[in-house]
């Protein structure tokens, strides 16, 4: 089945960001979102672990730089054997074509620095909360940019589920005032406008990089990495002169307070970036969202038994929700709508001949006669 559907997406890939066609959830690989899902709520948990009495020893700016490094190299392997096979991959070298390559960077670049911006207004509660608008904003984007139909019960489906996570992250008014939400700066919901809005925009812009073309998805990652690799180092570099390197250059710390834990973390998220291009690349944005949000939603879980985190109402309703959304967006229709069955022309005929012997007056009459 997983094979199938690869063979059957590929050759429409360059078309698919062009034309304005329905999206159909039976085109979906469950298997690649049961795996993202896994791994991402993998990555939360090594995270916390990662952590010595409630901090970190390592300079955690180190750990996307190392996985990016980690996705090219692994990309980087995967395109040589390709090439070395008896097809070789298609490989786009203009440069029209790679300039395109640094954009995403550039977004998360920015991104990035709206997150600390935001931070600066509002609290983490409220910021993890409007971040559920990147769910919609995706939606909005998949739809404008991909030219990408959403039915109306698709277009309920992705609501439901932002509904369902920030249920799912609001505290009761026993443990924080309720008003809380809303008493922030007007200039903190803004900018968490503008992050949710330019995290979906990072990823439906990087789907359509990925689906533009029939390039080998290795030699795509491969610059896509290359430019991630060069944004994080540029960015220990700013960190040193901002300052005044404190602690010495980026590269003589790089490994310092690693134990394998933290070496997990690299590698969990190096794995769910080749994963995320993958889903780009063969199905979209919108699963990736559904991934990250059951992820988030299991890590909660999985918190209770590992952490001693109390499970709330608002947890349980959450997961409810977002299993409704979940059914409802991926589901055909046919199990969530009762649709009457069509009825054959002759049977039509017979019960409107039957109907008028039993029900018109002439007929009756006739009969008697």
């Amino acid at each position: 089945m997983w094979k199938v559907y690869l063979k059957d997406r590929v050759g429409n890939d360059a078309v698919v960001c062009r034309r304005s066609t329905a999206y159909h959830p039976d085109q979906f690989s469950g298997q690649s979102f049961d795996l993202e899902q896994n791994i991402m709520l993998i990555a939360g948990i090594l995270t916390t672990l990662s952590q010595s009495n409630g901090v970190y020893k390592y300079d955690y700016a180190t750990v996307p730089f190392l996985a990016e490094v980690f996705k090219l190299m692994v990309s980087s392997i995967l395109l040589w054997k390709e090439s070395r096979s008896s097809s070789p991959p298609k490989i786009t070298t203009e440069w029209r074509s790679i300039r395109l390559y640094p954009i995403p960077s550039i977004i998360y670049l920015i991104h990035n620095n709206v997150q600390f911006a935001t931070l600066t207004f509002v609290d983490t509660s409220t910021y993890q909360i409007m971040g559920n608008l990147k769910i919609v904003t995706t939606g909005i984007l998949f739809r404008l940019f991909l030219k990408r139909k959403l039915s109306n019960l698709q277009w309920m489906a992705i609501i439901l589920l932002a509904i369902g996570t920030t249920t799912s992250q609001v505290k009761g008014c026993g443990e924080a005032p309720c008003d809380s939400l809303f008493s922030s700066p007007i200039q903190g919901y803004m900018l968490g406008i503008l992050s949710a809005c330019l995290s979906a925009l990072a990823g439906v812009y990087t789907e359509f990089l990925m689906k533009k073309n029939n390039d080998s998805l290795y030699w795509q990652n491969a610059q896509l990495y290359t430019f991630g690799s060069l944004f994080n180092m540029a960015k220990l570099m700013f960190d040193d002169f901002r300052t005044g390197f404190e602690n010495g250059p980026w590269w003589q710390r790089l490994f310092n307070g690693y134990t394998i834990i933290t070496w997990m973390v690299v590698l969990n998220l190096g794995s769910t970036g080749l994963l995320v291009s993958w889903l780009m690349k063969y199905a979209d944005n919108i699963v990736k969202v559904y991934s990250t949000s059951m992820a988030m939603l299991l890590t909660m879980v999985m918190s209770v038994f590992l952490f001693g985190f109390r499970p709330t109402l608002q947890l349980f309703l959450g997961i409810f929700i977002c299993m409704m959304s979940l059914h409802m967006y991926f589901a055909p229709p046919g199990m969530l709508m009762d649709l009457p069955k069509a009825a054959s022309p002759s049977s039509h005929h017979a019960i409107e001949v039957s109907g008028d012997r039993r029900f018109s007056p002439d007929a009756a009459r006739e009969s008697h006669s």
